[in-house]
């Protein structure tokens, strides 16, 4: 029954020459559960551009089913039954519409196989800026489950755009390359600072599209020098590793429903360039925590103001649980750079030896002098 509804599927996307429109969530077949028809396979390889519904592909690309192997190794499906493989040179893109001039995030789930230094690029066709990719290193797993979710955020320069993910890399076994699964696509509205905070998105609350599956694990926000325009929108990963966006509907988060977890110490860090009036008084007041996910052990968040700075110790439990800081100071430039990380490297407590930290949630600066009970 389920080859019947691909099949139908398949003849519908090939008759038709218009690009998808959607709201934000999964790409039409996003999650690759409709695939080709038996005569378009050998074995898995993929064998025609248009074999998978709503997709065009080339490459070496194959159609992985849940619980297959390659030898003795379990190709991970991340959600669902079916996923794809990109191996060498492989590509798969989609076209869509969009709004001309708005910011989206593109979040999709990825797991390794067997390449060493398995890389992912990810971009939108027309784009008139420069460069304006993602290059996502998938060599770190931050989840316990053997894939993760990623983010990339860019700006449409045309209504109807086409977005790729490319596996660039050449391996002697041409099928070796990563999983790619779930492919969603969000609007960003970009955030203002308000009277009450001189931040902007300071409760995380605008950020990439989470799935919204019972085993998700989180968004990761890749490092800015990988990502033009964030898909958190206000801040900045200016770090050599990611953070993660995690939401309150599989993570314990202190304020609202989304936060940050800091996974990769002093190495992942998170910041936002404010202007400042030199010679006044200001108080930048967070929270900080554990996301009740088996992150375990004394935790430090060090907040800095330009060269001023605080260091928060927080004893995780790993069950849930937070407590807020706040650091003075006087402003000395007028451009005051605001950034959180964390003092250590911390790992789960459950056996899967994976990267955690601190959450950071409920971020606020405001002038000294509109808070007299300060």
């Amino acid at each position: 029954m389920q080859r019947l509804i691909a099949v139908v599927l398949f003849l519908f996307c090939a008759t038709s020459q218009l690009a998808s429109s959607l709201n934000d969530g999964l790409l039409p077949n996003g999650n690759f559960e409709y695939g080709p028809k038996p005569s378009e396979l050998k074995g898995t390889k993929v064998m025609s551009p248009k074999a998978i519904p709503n997709w065009e592909i080339s490459g070496y690309v194959e159609y992985i089913k849940s619980g297959q192997k390659q030898g003795d190794m379990l190709l991970i499906v991340p959600e669902g039954g079916f996923a794809v493989r990109l191996g060498n040179e492989a590509l798969i893109k989609q076209k869509i519409k969009v709004i001309k001039g708005m910011f989206y995030s593109l979040t999709f789930s990825a797991a390794r196989t067997c390449a060493q230094e398995e890389k992912l690029n990810v971009s939108v066709s027309p784009n008139y800026e420069k460069n304006d990719f993602g290059l996502f290193p998938i060599q770190t797993m931050y989840s316990s489950n053997g894939w993760d979710s990623y983010a990339w955020a860019f700006q449409a320069s045309e209504s109807v755009i086409e977005i790729s993910i490319h596996n660039p890399g050449v391996e002697e076994d041409a099928a070796c390359g990563p999983l790619i699964d779930s492919v969603a696509l969000k609007t960003l509205y970009p955030p203002k600072r308000t009277r009450v905070n001189l931040l902007k998105n300071g409760n995380f609350e605008e950020g990439p599209y989470i799935f919204s599956g019972p085993v998700s694990e989180g968004v990761i926000i890749p490092p800015h020098i990988e990502d033009d325009h964030s898909p958190l929108p206000g801040w900045i990963i200016d770090s050599l590793k990611a953070v993660k966006y995690i939401d309150s509907d599989h993570f314990t988060v202190p304020e609202g429903k989304r936060a940050i977890e800091l996974i990769a110490g002093k190495e992942s860090s998170l910041s936002q360039v404010v202007r400042t009036t030199i010679g006044r008084d200001y108080v930048l007041s967070f929270t900080i925590g554990d996301a009740n996910n088996a992150c375990e052990g004394s935790m430090v968040v060090e907040a800095f103001a330009n060269k001023n700075t605080v260091k928060v110790t927080y004893d995780s439990k790993g069950k849930g649980g937070f407590k807020q800081a706040r650091l003075r100071f006087k402003a000395d430039s007028t451009r005051t750079r605001i950034m959180f990380y964390s003092t250590f490297y911390t790992m789960k407590n459950d056996n899967s030896g994976s990267l955690c930290g601190p959450v950071v949630d409920d971020v606020k600066l405001v002038s000294i002098r509109k808070l007299h009970h300060l």
